[in-house]
């Protein structure tokens, strides 16, 4: 049901005194409400459960646990390549480990991880409840997690991928593949795409429809900003690879001869398909990473983000040029030179909106505090040193000659993973230490974070610096071993041994985060003095979120007006060296930004948001611009459904693959059972 909209200033005009926070953490204070929202205790209530929060942190688990696995596969390919002539993994081993360490660590860990964050933060910052369709968020989360075990299900059957995580035709035909090795890669990025997909439309309907009255887009946090600009990347691109994987699956079931040149078709149409994804999916990896670091530097810098609408606007055109890159992969495929000038000019385009992002957080630093160096800003900082670093290399490969020089060789693995780690998984390890305590109400170990943040940082340099090298000395990409009069032993050598030494940093990161949930330290409910809303609720926050809609008047609601200082004064914390040496360094007043309470709304004639009808939960729905005009909506509680349709995927994905007639129309009808159910549950 819904109530009429209340639009202009009476929406924004509190019906009570404001609070001095958007909701209390209290039990008994919301009892019902509390009652209303918590998940059921048990096994039922784990299968059930539609909160984005309890989502958002299975999502965590699972792609770290994806990293795991993808550590160990890489560092069982570093090992094989130490020393040359070495036997320790054939051919055959080294291809299927290879192709399901580069396919593991983008499509099931990097992305998956910031639909991770999305799904924990954006409702808290944006002041909502739930997600949109918060049935959607769940089936989204379990086909993300089948469609990952039915992958590494060839592993147990000895047929797992080996064609490349990109799968290039016609080697991956089933001529030159005649197993079930590229038939698990295929239907598994087929299962995948639909996850990543119905996950970015609900992310698009959460942030433009769920805002809390009077966020307008323009006081949207920049976190907010960097997941919907992913989110619609997420879906004109994702299709692309959806279907060069399905059309990849549909060629080796039924002999299409879709990329067969005998067959009229085009290996390069395969290519087009999958960079078409493959080139923005380094940049939707990227851009919410960028949110990270633009929510913590102005953190721990104590001011707000310089340039904040240019940055922004960086975000959005990388969003948008990312689409005009993907023959950048291409250009030693035969493609006329002026083709490829078109694509070349873009790749040089896009380091100008990257760069913008770079100085505007090197500016915040330096105007800002003198920050103190917890784990958070030192992967934060991390960051910024290894993109770019790896910006600088994306330029040279951008230039067509070189990057024909250098094709296939270890040159473009070094880059690859700069951009890549550097560019998104440093982000998430900064985010993870900057919002721990927020979903787990205890602190970590600033020691522990360091350490392994040294052990990350020295490691990862040491592994793929001299990868440049070598990549210039010839090794080409992908071979499995090499022989001893190449002169490129010792560089293998020394890239192994930090391969050892950043998987170390990984393990101290999750002895770190492990101990502390486990028996940390109590954190307090703002450890960070942070600018966005998820910081004025208890730590954990309650399954509610929020017992009244929180009214936003500012791109920083925790944030005051600024108290210019003149320079003389210390930090407020008693720390001498703070923004009086600031001031003097830099000409500009520091300055300590003020909190603020947040004002509530809690009645729209006659919805109180504190009343939920039993079995359904309340949220609140504004407009697109400016979130003014408001409507409360009764949203579905938890359900079985969302597994069921997603376990009736996998058995249809199953059915294809044995090629089994039986098994797909037995799944097709139970899927067709779950979204009945669903429909019928819902309403």
């Amino acid at each position: 049901m819904t109530t009429p909209a209340v639009a202009g200033p009476t929406v924004l005009a509190p019906a009570a005194a404001p609070r001095r926070r958007a909701a209390s953490g209290a039990r008994g204070d919301h009892q019902a409400l509390h009652d209303a929202w918590e998940d059921r205790p048990g096994l039922g209530g784990w299968i059930r459960t539609v909160d984005h929060k309890r989502i958002g942190v299975r999502y965590a688990v699972t792609a770290l646990t994806f990293l795991l696995i993808g550590g160990l596969e890489a560092l069982a390919l570093r090992t094989q390549l130490a020393v040359p002539d070495n036997d320790l993994l054939g051919h055959d081993a080294y291809n299927q480990l290879m192709t399901m360490h580069g396919t593991t660590m983008l499509l099931w860990f990097n992305t998956p991880m910031f639909a991770a964050f999305g799904n924990y933060l954006i409702p808290l910052q944006i002041g909502a409840r739930d997600m949109a369709f918060p049935r959607l968020n769940a089936l989204s989360y379990w086909i993300f997690l089948l469609s990952g075990l039915f992958v590494y299900t060839s592993f147990a059957v000895g047929e797992a991928p080996d064609g490349g995580w990109f799968a290039y035709t016609p080697l991956t035909s089933s001529v030159y593949s005649p197993g079930r090795n590229l038939d698990f890669w295929a239907i598994g990025i087929t299962f995948l795409g639909i996850s990543t997909t119905v996950g970015g439309i609900n992310f698009i309907v959460t942030i433009l429809r769920m805002r809390a009255p009077g966020m307008s887009l323009a006081r949207l946090p920049i976190f907010g900003w960097t997941i919907l600009t992913m989110s619609f990347m997420i879906i004109f691109a994702l299709p692309a690879v959806t279907l060069a994987g399905a059309l990849l699956e549909a060629d080796r079931a039924l002999g299409m001869h879709l990329f067969d040149p005998n067959g009229l078709g085009d290996p390069l149409l395969y290519q087009h398909l999958f960079w078409i994804w493959g080139h923005p999916e380094v940049y939707i990896v990227f851009i919410p990473a960028t949110g990270i670091i633009s929510t913590i530097i102005p953190t721990f810098a104590r001011r707000p983000l310089a340039a904040h609408n240019l940055v922004i606007a960086s975000v959005v055109a990388t969003g948008f040029i990312s689409f005009g890159l993907w023959v950048h992969h291409m250009f030693a495929a035969g493609l006329p030179f002026l083709v490829a000038s078109f694509f070349s000019a873009a790749s040089l385009v896009i380091a100008i909106p990257s760069g913008i992002q770079v100085l505007a957080w090197l500016t915040t630093l330096v105007e800002g505090r003198r920050p103190r160096l917890d784990p958070p800003l030192l992967f934060a900082l991390g960051f910024i040193v290894t993109f770019v670093l790896g910006g600088f290399t994306g330029v040279m490969v951008a230039v067509v000659p070189f990057d024909q020089a250098i094709t296939d060789s270890y040159f473009v693995v070094a880059h690859f993973h700069y951009v890549l780690i550097g560019g998104s998984v440093m982000p998430i390890m900064a985010g993870l230490y900057f919002w721990f305590p927020k979903v787990t109400g205890k602190a970590t170990h600033p020691w522990l974070g360091r350490a392994a943040f040294a052990a990350i940082f020295v490691g990862f340099h040491v592994t793929f610096f001299p990868q440049h090298i070598l990549g210039l000395m010839g090794m080409p990409r992908r071979v499995y071993t090499y022989g001893s009069d190449l002169g490129w032993d010792w560089l293998n050598l020394l890239s192994s041994i930090g391969a050892f030494v950043l998987a170390a940093g990984f393990v101290m990161v999750a002895v770190d985060l492990v101990l502390s949930w486990w028996r940390g330290d109590p954190a307090p409910d703002d450890p960070w003095g942070g600018e966005t809303l998820e910081w004025a609720l208890p730590s954990p926050p309650p399954p509610y979120n929020f017992a009244a809609a929180p009214v936003v008047t500012s791109p920083r609601p925790l944030w005051g007006e600024p108290e210019a200082g003149d320079g003389s004064a210390g930090d407020a914390d008693g720390d001498s060296g703070g923004h009086g040496d600031v001031a003097r360094a830099t000409g500009h007043p520091a300055w300590d930004p003020v909190r603020v309470p947040v004002p509530t709304i809690e009645r729209y004639e006659g919805e109180v948001l504190d009343e939920p009808p039993h079995g359904h939960h309340r949220a609140v729905l504004t407009s697109v611009l400016d979130a003014t005009d408001v409507h409360v909506v009764t949203m579905p509680g938890p359900s079985t459904w969302p597994l069921a349709l997603a376990a009736g995927v996998l058995a249809l994905s199953t059915g294809v693959l044995l090629r089994s007639g039986l098994v797909v129309g037995l799944a097709s009808a139970w899927i067709a059972w779950s979204f009945y159910r669903w429909h019928r549950e819902a309403t």
